[in-house]
């Protein structure tokens, strides 16, 4: 039996993970801050598919949040095989109109956070000749967007740079970009979704089983749906300062800062 780590597990995509890993027969580790939440989640998926279903308390924007997660990944008694770095958040209006403190606290969950316990995981792994981690970033990597454009940005080169770097230890990392995706997501950062057209919509378990079959394969770089992988190339061709204008605008009328 395997074990398998999620961060953000109690809604959204990090849900879906867990509901994906259990049904397949992994236990897992449920990781978020709402402790009742994760209990309640946990006791299903132990009911549901027989698997043990663990629960650990932690805000990934502090360091005792971030430690605590670090440890259980370094335990050597209780080996975690994948980790899937999903915790994260976008924060509602323009540079300078949010506080730097939010600002902040976007890139240490983004960024810190996912550095850390990537490290803590891919080093017990490394010893083990065998694990995978997945750090979700999102199709906002790929246009100049702000802070949380920036972070995603940072999580896709990251992971493939410690990617090529860990090349035949048997540890696969990858990142996945999706797109808009129906979760908590928009809610907690106060964002209306109705302007939002309903082809770029993308289901969660859907884009689980896709991100799981390309990490199997040692994909590096997820992006789950034919519709963004499209988009996603229109993108590449497009000039950087048209591409800044667009991308602002866009950003303005559907996504975070």
């Amino acid at each position: 039996m395997t074990t398998a780590l999620i961060t953000g597990a109690t809604a959204g995509i990090g849900a879906a993970f867990a509901r994906r890993l259990a049904a397949d027969g992994h236990d897992v580790v449920l990781v978020a801050r709402d402790l009742k939440r994760l209990r309640e989640q946990a006791t299903e998926l132990h009911d549901r598919h027989g698997v043990e279903a663990e629960v650990l308390a932690a805000d990934l924007s502090g360091e005792e949040g971030i430690a605590s997660v670090e440890a259980r990944l370094s335990d050597p008694r209780r080996p975690v095989d994948l980790l899937v770095n999903n915790a994260g958040f976008g924060n509602k209006g323009r540079f300078l109109d949010v506080s730097m403190a939010d600002e902040l606290k976007m890139l240490t969950v983004h960024c810190e956070a996912v550095l850390r316990l990537t490290s803590a995981a891919a080093a017990a792994m490394k010893g083990r000749g065998r694990g995978g981690v997945v750090n979700v970033a999102s199709v906002a990597a790929f246009v100049p967007r702000g802070t949380y454009g920036a972070s995603k940005a940072w999580v896709v080169q990251f992971t493939q740079g410690a990617a090529r770097d860990l090349a035949g230890s048997g540890v696969r990392l990858m990142a996945l970009c999706p797109g808009f995706v129906r979760t908590e997501f928009h809610e907690r950062a106060g964002m209306g979704t109705d302007n939002i057209p309903g082809w770029m919509w993308l289901d969660a378990d859907k884009l689980v089983a896709a991100a799981l079959s390309d990490l199997a394969r040692g994909k590096t770089l997820s992006i789950p749906d034919p519709r963004y992988k499209a988009l996603m190339g229109v993108v590449k061709l497009a000039p950087r300062a048209l591409l800044g204008g667009v991308s602002s605008k866009a950003g303005r009328k559907y996504g975070p800062q």
